[in-house]
């Protein structure tokens, strides 16, 4: 029995457009409820979000008979932390602040059993494995892996284009928030100069080959990278969909 198809990176490679969702409740309840949207993929966020190993593996598992597919964001790129999330069933992470075509081979290379990689060779008693009955999965699971890498500073810009040649990088995603920051407009991502730093590299990244993804927060930011050729594209964020729902049914009912 093979690794798991991963229907989200063949997504990708046949240019499919995706539409994602952020997840930072850290629960798996909630992340139960957001399988049932609809939405092609599902960040487990856990740079930002209150998550651990075991949070991420029981949002994994309320992700497990959904048509959404989730993908982990670590919080850094460290081979320990792939290795752990990959060995609880991801099959795709999401690295942020990723700066040099280097650090992308080593993230590749923790991607990867070997002799390609370093991954630890002891899925058998893990969830990748489902505990043993997917017995091919270690001669299959690295085609299955989907590796993205998040692009958010000047210098991941500058080292773009060495990135998108690296193997085994299958997209590349823009952080918009951190990117102005860094260019000094302190999260004003809708700022001319920023927009026209994240248009450019959205399409450098199609032209290599990869995929270009992004998130937007507001209609006419998220409009505007769809324009711009963003085929991954996370539209919100489940913590700020509750925050503003409530907020204004609790405005309406109380004006009346």
């Amino acid at each position: 029995m093979p690794a798991p198809k991963n229907t989200f990176k063949q997504a990708l490679i046949n240019g499919e457009r995706q539409i994602g969702c952020w997840m930072s409740f850290a629960e798996s309840v909630t992340a139960e409820i957001m399988g049932t949207a609809g939405f092609d993929w599902l960040v487990i966020d856990g740079e930002h979000a209150p998550n651990d190993i075991r949070s991420i593996r029981d949002q994994l598992l309320a992700l497990s008979n959904s048509p959404s597919h989730p993908v982990v964001r670590v919080p850094v790129g460290e081979t320990w932390m792939i290795k752990m999330v990959l060995d609880a069933g991801a099959q795709t992470v999401l690295v942020p602040i990723v700066e040099s075509a280097e650090q992308a081979r080593e993230l590749v290379r923790a991607c990867r059993y070997p002799p390609e990689g370093v991954r630890g060779v002891g899925a058998t008693a893990s969830r990748a494995t489902m505990y043993g009955t997917a017995s091919d999965y270690i001669q299959t699971a690295d085609q299955e892996i989907c590796l993205l890498v998040q692009v958010e500073n000047r210098a991941g810009m500058a080292a773009l284009d060495e990135i998108l040649q690296v193997d085994g990088i299958d997209g590349v995603f823009i952080g918009p928030a951190d990117l102005s920051t860094d260019m000094g407009y302190q999260g004003n991502s809708s700022a001319p100069e920023v927009r026209e730093v994240i248009s450019d590299a959205l399409a450098r990244i199609r032209a290599a080959g990869k995929a270009p993804g992004i998130l937007g927060t507001k209609e006419e930011a998220t409009q505007t990278y769809l324009d711009m050729g963003a085929q991954f594209l996370a539209v919100g964020i489940d913590v700020m969909l509750l925050a503003q729902s409530a907020r204004a049914l609790a405005e309406e009912w109380k004006a009346k």
